[in-house]
């Protein structure tokens, strides 16, 4: 239902670079700051029950992470193919990737719900010996991912959209999931207005019921609405070459993604050592942290289209203008949430309810993880211009050892081997960001030399 030429998607190579970002990033961050408060509500809703319910829902995020990773990964491939193509002006490509990402959306979701209804005991096990964390972390991970086609399905949508330059009803998809959630997490999990008293896994059908509607909404709009790719039936017909394209930027971008949710799962097994307390205060952060990481991924969704578009067009110096806004956005939006940990973390921490024992943790580990911020923005601009312009292997590298591969032998080392409890954990997070944010910038490089000409190398 579209014509290739509509006014959202010729912005992206003609319209001043500034204020294009802001303008196509400002719906994304918007969204993703409610999608993080919504995250943030259940948490302090299941807190009120007891720090065993804090612990169960700590413990099944990674699980919701790696559904959000596979999910998030294929869908920047998706966008990446989608924005390239169109900038190269091969506007059938663009409708036959869109129709194959809604396929890809239900497989993954169908692999998952295998997943979960098999393997969320054994993964609960793993972290925790409490019958009652145990019970309640199963009742939420079996929900979540048995019904996470809704999530796939949404995000694929997303980036659909924002692959031509519409960047409002991905907003409105996001803002929709996350009010329903913030609305019907209460009252499922304390049994308001004549519904049962469900706990934890009131939480967990809140979430999915916010999916599914998301997820409704959106596929209503990619395929009735009017935009700029148009899926017919032939679509969804397997194409080997479009698939091979999708997931040689997808494939990369899922590993990149799925970092986070392994990293958070070791961390967890290392503080699960140490403390109940400790755990609860790692979920806790990853909750926090999401206001200010979700603005900075609003930010790259704004980026990847205009970095693809101009890229598939031969436009280096807006391409280059680009990274340059890019990063300078990036790096001002961390600071104000380093500025913002280090000096309330104790009202941070009290929002959840947490023991006198979590405070006096949390107040430490705030402090010391947010002085990583600014050299994180460095890392995550220059991956999400690699996945951008066709460079996902490059990409997942820098992800590879900015969340894997240092933090995690860093935080046992000294955690651990050098017996700094907790002060080890935390310190692990700015060492490694540092030598991640030095690593992107020497594997950017040689992608940025290659691209531009030696006048446009400087940024």
């Amino acid at each position: 239902m579209s014509t290739a030429h509509s006014p959202g998607h010729e912005q992206m190579g003609s319209a001043p670079v500034l204020p294009l970002v802001i303008r196509m990033s400002i719906p994304a961050i918007l969204s993703m700051l409610v999608q993080a408060l919504y995250n943030i509500v259940d948490s302090i809703y299941v807190a009120q029950i007891s720090e065993a319910a804090l612990t169960a829902v700590s413990l099944a995020y990674p699980l919701q992470q790696m559904i959000t990773a596979v999910s998030v990964g294929t869908g920047v491939g998706l966008n990446s193919v989608i924005s390239r193509r169109l900038g190269e002006q091969r506007q059938r490509e663009a409708d036959i990737a869109a129709g194959h990402g809604l396929v890809l959306g239900l497989v993954s979701g169908a692999v998952f719900a295998l997943i979960g209804l098999f393997g969320t005991p054994a993964f609960f096990s793993i972290f925790t010996t409490d019958s009652e964390v145990l019970l309640m972390g199963c009742q939420y991970g079996y929900v979540v991912m048995t019904f996470s086609f809704s999530l796939f399905l949404q995000i694929n949508c997303e980036k659909i959209l924002q692959a031509t330059g519409d960047m409002k009803w991905p907003m409105i998809f996001q803002l929709t999931g996350a009010v329903t959630n913030i609305i019907l997490d209460p009252i499922l999990i304390f049994g308001w207005f004549g519904f049962p008293v469900m706990g934890v896994l009131g939480a967990a059908i809140a979430t999915v019921t916010a999916q599914i509607l998301s997820m409704v909404l959106s596929l209503f709009v990619v395929l009735r609405k009017k935009h700029a790719i148009h899926i017919t039936k032939a679509c969804f017909y397997p194409d080997k070459k479009v698939l091979a394209d999708i997931y040689k930027v997808g494939f990369p971008a899922i590993i990149m993604q799925s970092l986070y949710p392994l990293l958070n799962m070791g961390l967890n097994a290392i503080l699960s050592a140490m403390s109940q307390s400790a755990v609860a205060v790692m979920g806790i952060y990853n909750k926090l942290q999401s206001f200010v990481f979700m603005p900075l991924f609003g930010l790259n969704q704004g980026l990847m289209p205009i970095t693809g578009y101009n890229f598939g067009a031969g436009n280096h110096q807006r391409l280059r203008k680009t990274l340059k806004v890019g990063l300078v956005l990036g790096i001002s939006i961390m600071a104000a949430g380093m500025v913002i940990f280090a000096a309330v973390p104790g009202l941070l921490l009290d929002l959840f309810n947490v023991s006198p024992a979590a405070r006096a943790i949390g107040i430490p580990a705030l402090r010391i993880i947010s002085s990583s911020f600014m050299f994180a923005a460095v890392s995550i601009v220059l991956s999400n211009f690699l996945q951008a312009t066709g460079n996902g292997v490059r990409s997942m590298i820098i992800s590879m050892i900015r969340q894997l591969l240092v933090t995690l032998p860093v935080a046992w080392l000294l955690g651990c081997l050098l017996n700094m409890g907790e002060l080890g954990v935390w310190l692990s997070f700015p060492i490694s960001e540092i030598i991640s944010a030095a690593a992107a910038v020497g594997i950017t490089y040689p992608v940025v030399r290659s691209i531009f000409k030696k006048k446009d190398l400087q940024l």
